[in-house]
């Protein structure tokens, strides 16, 4: 119903609330426009966002969706009544089929043009399908008629590529018996369908270096031997190529002709021995003038080529044993001997470079300087390292040894001697044979016959004369002809006093440096002989022995556990005890007792000689605590008074006795000697570590790393006492310096008492004295000292500290003079004494120039003692306490 009513219905609304609400709207509209419209869109920002209606339609999300889910639509309406709900959804459903109806009305005509277009098609259809049929059958019959021809295609593909890897194995098994065949015609073999007239006169299978058959029968290539065997080498490994592929394709051809070729084999193995054999007879036999030099070049050439024929056929160690067989073993048999130390051996005599004539004798020749001899050094010649040697022209010679007097060094120089006349030119070839055929033989690694040579020794595929021969042969005989006097490692002291440690070592370094290249030192060193070798000596026991003697010395002098300071003004140690720990240190890496093998041990000795002595040190230490602690009141610091300028102090300690006197002179001089021990001992150990010990230790750098860490922890234990014997050397100093000071509080009484009232001028008797005793401790205007090899080191900081704890008391005690004087001042003004008008002047005057001449004396004092701590590098001018001192002397008269 309106409320907005006029004429007759006015009664109707006894209250006229029409023309209030009239009134009202003219009111609201008089505010302006902007105000409303402000206030509307404050209201609208306060209120809350309304729920949008948004209508059904086919884009909601809830419709839309593949699973249709009552709750959430419900919940996404959860503003709109169910009735209301309901209705929507009965617009939409209407909706819908209005759609659906338009859709139909649409396609209608479209839907039964399409069912009139199908009629009669079945019929059709099924016509379609006989001749389908009846090409399917035809298409099938095609394909079988195709595979069947393809099969027979591949059938004979397969049967061709059968008789071609036949026809090739033919080839390949020809191959072989051509080759067999050719190897055995070179080599001079009887093959098996030759008889015994065909055999061309040949009844040995190997062959003279100057063969003695006829021109006719020899052939071309075997006018150079060596060259010769290198090709027929060479046609055998090809030989061997084509037998491995034989094999792999299981022919029995190959079995049957396995034992021709192991016969070539051994028939070129036992040629090509024997041409070496004689080759390096006659470059190192010099019984016999020889050839010229034309020929022995030739023979250089040959004992290189077959030394390549040994590296391609992978019989490295063939050549070793006759290098063993006819040039080391006869010359070891001869020189080392049961008898060879009281035997003099004849000088061996080089090798000339000059050409001799066959009339001529040999050593005719050679002049006498052309004796190679150089005393031994443990470094490689730079010109040795610059280049590789000329294996015909400049080869190293060898460091000889110092053989004076020592027959173990003539043998072994005797042998160095011998590697640099006979071995070191073959070895330097056969070390470039080894190393410029490894890429040129990719035929080397193929099957050979079954050797057990080859590799018995050594794993190395390469030669190692050095190891295998040389060393072999020389450490054999050393241990098992003159093992027994060479090896005393059960007598340590004539272990090292005859010294066959130190020579056989410099024998082995000086053998290692006419080695050819590093790997063939390292490959000498892993060799099973040089193992032995070394075990012989039996270092373990030794070292036992050395540290039995090394540490037992010790223990004695340590086993008095109290400090026993000696006179030590040079920098030596002030203990026995600090002097016998350094002595052990140094023995373990001295001359007459270091072995560089055991280093480890020795390493490992020294640090248990710093951890016994520190050990030994703190239970020294202990004892002198436990044997001192009467003297507890004497050795307490003085520097627990308070420096309060308000501060009281204490009573004054009495004099101490001459017993306490002594026993603090005493512990002085231990604290002072166990203090110079450790500085030295550091500072030794420190420079022994970078002047010998890094040096010896294996080079390794994270090892030398862990090992510096391991020493200076090992010291860090040791120096870690320095700061409480300090403190308790400082406390029985500050202490002694403190004593000084009593003196002090007499200077009042003293100065009222003397009848000479005139202004002091220099400092009192006992300023000098106050500071004597640390003086006298760092020898300081004295002959000797406790601590003055610590003078350099400890008495900045010394004299300093003792200064500030000096000064602390000599304040406390003018400030306690200065309170007495008040209160005696307060105490005379309480008294009434009868009225004289000159005496009670004269008596004000005396006192305060009394008090002036105090004052004036604590000055000169306190300035005094500090020129006194000045000559003891103590930096009075910053010190906090020394200003807090001078504050108090300088400070006026509170009246």
């Amino acid at each position: 119903m309106s409320l907005h009513t006029s004429g007759p219905s006015s009664f109707k609304d006894p209250f006229r609330l029409d023309r209030l609400a009239d009134e009202l709207e003219k009111r609201e509209s008089s505010t302006g426009f902007l105000t409303s419209h402000h206030s509307t869109e404050l209201a609208a920002e306060e209120l809350p966002d309304l729920p949008e209606h948004i209508p059904l339609s086919h884009e909601d999300k809830y419709l839309t969706a593949e699973a249709f889910n009552v709750e959430e639509f419900l919940l996404a309406r959860s503003y709109t009544s169910l009735p209301d709900l309901r209705a929507e959804l009965r617009q939409y459903l209407a909706e819908l089929k209005e759609e659906l109806v338009k859709l139909i009305n649409n396609d209608y005509e479209a839907f039964i043009s399409l069912s009139t277009d199908l009629r009669d098609e079945g019929a059709r259809m099924e016509r379609l399908k006989y001749p389908l049929s009846r090409m399917k059958t035809t298409i099938l019959e095609s394909k079988r008629e195709l595979q069947t021809i393809q099969n027979e295609i591949h059938e004979k593909l397969a049967h061709r590529a059968q008789l071609r890897e036949e026809k090739s194995l033919l080839h390949l098994l020809l191959k072989i018996s051509e080759s067999v065949t050719r190897l055995e015609s070179l080599l001079l073999i009887t093959s098996p369908g030759q008889g015994a007239n065909d055999s061309s006169g040949v009844s040995e299978p190997s062959f003279l270096l100057h063969p003695t058959h006829s021109e006719d029968d020899a052939s071309d290539d075997k006018g150079n031997r060596a060259k010769h065997l290198g090709r027929v080498a060479a046609e055998y490994m090809q030989l061997l190529y084509h037998v491995r592929k034989a094999r792999a394709d299981r022919c029995k051809f190959v079995d049957e002709v396995q034992w021709r070729i192991d016969r070539v084999h051994s028939t070129l193995s036992s040629d090509l021995d024997q041409l070496f054999a004689q080759t390096v007879t006659l470059l190192t036999d010099l019984k016999e003038n020889r050839g010229t030099e034309l020929e022995r070049n030739k023979w250089m050439s040959d004992l290189s080529e077959c030394l390549r024929t040994y590296d391609s056929l992978g019989l490295w160690r063939d050549a070793e044993d006759v290098i063993r067989k006819e040039v080391v073993r006869p010359f070891v048999k001869k020189t080392v001997h049961s008898s060879a130390l009281a035997t003099p051996h004849p000088p061996i005599v080089p090798h000339t470079p000059f050409q001799a004539s066959s009339s001529e004798p040999l050593t005719s020749a050679l002049p006498a300087h052309q004796i190679p001899y150089t005393p031994f050094t443990a470094f490689i010649p730079k010109q040795a390292q610059s280049r590789m040697p000329n294996p015909l022209i400049d080869l190293p010679q060898a460091h000889l040894l110092e053989d004076a007097d020592d027959p173990l060094a003539r043998l072994y120089n005797q042998l160095l001697r011998f590697v640099e006349r006979d071995v070191m030119r073959i070895m330097t070839i056969a070390e470039k044979v080894s190393m410029g055929h490894s890429s040129e033989f990719p035929l080397k690694n193929l099957q050979l016959p079954p050797n057990p040579d080859t590799d018995a020794i050594s794993g190395s595929r390469e030669f190692q004369i050095m190891a295998n021969v040389v060393w072999d042969e020389f450490g054999r005989s050393i241990m098992d002809e003159i093992g027994g006097i060479v090896f005393a490692a059960g007598r340590p002291a004539e272990f090292r006093k005859i010294k066959h440690y130190e020579t056989t070592q410099a024998f082995i370094r000086s053998l290692e440096l006419l080695a050819p290249s590093m790997h063939a030192v390292e490959t000498m060193r892993a060799h099973p002989t040089f193992l032995v070798f070394e075990r012989r000596w039996q270092l373990p026991v030794y070292f036992q022995l050395r540290w039995k003697e090394i540490v037992g010395s010790l223990e004695d002098v340590l086993s008095a556990a109290r400090l026993d300071p000696i006179t030590s003004n040079d920098g030596l140690f002030a203990t026995p005890q600090a002097s016998a720990t350094w002595i052990a240190i140094s023995a373990c890496w001295s001359s007459e007792i270091y072995i560089p093998q055991l280093s480890h041990r020795f390493w490992r000795l020294t640090l248990q000689l710093l951890s016994r002595y520190q050990g030994w040190m703190e239970e020294t230490l202990g004892n002198m605590d436990n044997t001192s602690k009467p003297l507890a009141n004497v050795q307490q610091p003085l520097n627990q008074t308070n420096t309060s300028r308000s501060s009281t102090p204490g009573p004054a300690a009495d004099a101490p006795s001459t017993e306490n006197t002594a026993a603090e002179d005493s512990l002085l001089r231990q604290y002072a000697a166990a203090i110079i021990d450790i500085r030295i001992k550091e500072n030794n150990v420190l420079r022994l570590w970078q002047q010998v010990i890094s040096m010896m230790l294996p080079e390794d750098n994270k090892d030398d790393r862990l090992a510096e860490v391991a020493l200076r922890e090992s010291l860090s234990g040791l120096t870690s006492f320095i700061t409480p014997l300090s403190s308790k050397i400082i406390s029985i100093l500050t202490r002694r310096c403190c004593d000084g000071l009593l003196p002090v509080r007499s200077i009042p009484s003293q100065f009222r008492a003397m009848s000479n009232k005139r202004i002091p001028t220099e400092p009192s008797y006992f300023v000098p004295s106050i500071l004597r005793p640390l003086k006298h401790f760092f020898a300081i205007g004295t002959a000797e000292g406790p601590g003055m090899l610590l003078k350099d080191s400890c008495l900045k900081s010394y004299s300093t500290e003792v200064f500030n704890n000096v000064t602390q008391r000599y304040t406390s005690y003018l400030t306690a003079m200065k309170k007495t004087e008040e209160s005696l001042k307060r105490l005379n003004k309480r008294k009434k004494a009868p009225f004289s008008l000159f005496a009670n002047s004269s008596n004000a005057t005396d006192e305060s120039r009394d008090e002036e001449r105090i004052r004036s004396q604590m000055i000169l004092d306190v300035e005094g003692f500090g020129r006194d701590a000045e000559s003891l590098l103590v930096d009075v001018e910053s010190n906090p306490y020394f200003l807090i001192l001078k504050e108090v002397v300088y400070a006026s008269d509170p009246e």
